[in-house]
C-alpha cells in the first residue's frame, strides 16, 4: 500500500526567522502522525536553519526547484549538492509557477528530473491544465502530454522513484478546488499512463498527489479517493495549526 504524503510548499513566504517560529510551533503540537510522510518545502534561505530544527523529527525537507547544472557561472541558481548538503530529500520539478513565470520548458524539466534522480533526490513532478484547457475538454490531453514528454525516456527503476503531483493551474491559490471526483479522475488518468508505459507493478508503486487549494476542510474527502496518495499544499501549510491538522487527516487513508 502506498503511504500517504503531505507536502507543504511555502513558495516565497516566511523569512528564515518566521520559518523557524512556525516549525517550532508545529513540533510543539504533538507527535507527528506515523501513518503519513510529512514534507516542508520552504524558500532557499530557510533550508539550512530548518534542517537544524527538523533533523531529529520525521519531517523531511524539499526544495522548490534546482539547477540541472552541477556547478559554474549560473548566477541565481542552486545545485543538487548544495541541496543535499542542507538535508534536502525532495525537490519540486516543473511547478506551474516555474513554467509560467520563469519559462521553464520540457527539455529543462527533463534535465532537472534526471539530475535529481542521479543524485538521490526524490523528484515531485508537477503537471496540470489551465482553466481554458479544462473548459475545452483538453485536460486529459494536456496532462498526458506533459507526462509523455518528460517521463517516457526514464528507466523503469527510475520511474519508480518519481512522485507525480496533479495541480490544476486554475485551482492553485485561487480558493477553487477540483472536486474530489475530478481529482480522482485525473489521478486515474496519470496512473493508467504510467501503467501503459512502465507496467502495472510500477504504476501501483508511484505516489500521486493532488494540489490546488487543499485545506483542512477538504483534505479528508480528497484523500479518501483510491488513486490519490497525498497532497501538495500551499497556503494551508503556512500555519502550524493547519499543517498539523492536514497531517492528522491526511494519514487517514
Amino acid at each position: 500500500m502506498r503511504k500517504p504524503l503531505i507536502a507543504g510548499n511555502w513558495k516565497m513566504n516566511h523569512s528564515p526567522s518566521k520559518a523557524i517560529e512556525v516549525v517550532k510551533d508545529l513540533l510543539n503540537k504533538g507527535p507527528i502522525p506515523e501513518d503519513v510522510d510529512p514534507i516542508l518545502i520552504p524558500s532557499f534561505p530557510s533550508l539550512y536553519p530548518l534542517y537544524q530544527e527538523l533533523k531529529d523529527s520525521k519531517i523531511q525537507l524539499g526544495a522548490q526547484t534546482m539547477s540541472f547544472e552541477d556547478a559554474g557561472a549560473f548566477t541565481g541558481e542552486v545545485s543538487w549538492d548544495m541541496l543535499v548538503d542542507v538535508g534536502v530529500k525532495y525537490v519540486l520539478i516543473g511547478h506551474s509557477e516555474r513554467r509560467q513565470y520563469y519559462h521553464e520548458n520540457n527539455p529543462e524539466i527533463i534535465k532537472k528530473l534526471g539530475k535529481a534522480i542521479e543524485n538521490q533526490l526524490i523528484p515531485i513532478l508537477c503537471v496540470g491544465e489551465s482553466l481554458q484547457e479544462r473548459e475545452n475538454g483538453r485536460a486529459t490531453t494536456k496532462v498526458e502530454g506533459q507526462l509523455h514528454r518528460v517521463l517516457k525516456g526514464l528507466k523503469p527503476e527510475d520511474m519508480e522513484k518519481v512522485i507525480i503531483a496533479y495541480e490544476p493551474i486554475w485551482a492553485i491559490g485561487t480558493g477553487k478546488t477540483a472536486s474530489p471526483e475530478d481529482a480522482e479522475e485525473m489521478a486515474q488518468v496519470i496512473r493508467h499512463w504510467v501503467q501503459e508505459i512502465f507496467g502495472e507493478e510500477i504504476a501501483q508503486k508511484v505516489r500521486i498527489l493532488y494540489g490546488g487549494s487543499v485545506k483542512p476542510e477538504n483534505i479528508k474527502e480528497i484523500m479518501e479517493k483510491e488513486n490519490i496518495d497525498g497532497a501538495l499544499v500551499g497556503g494551508a501549510s503556512l500555519k502550524a495549526d493547519d499543517f498539523y491538522t492536514l497531517l492528522e487527516l491526511g494519514g487517514q487513508k
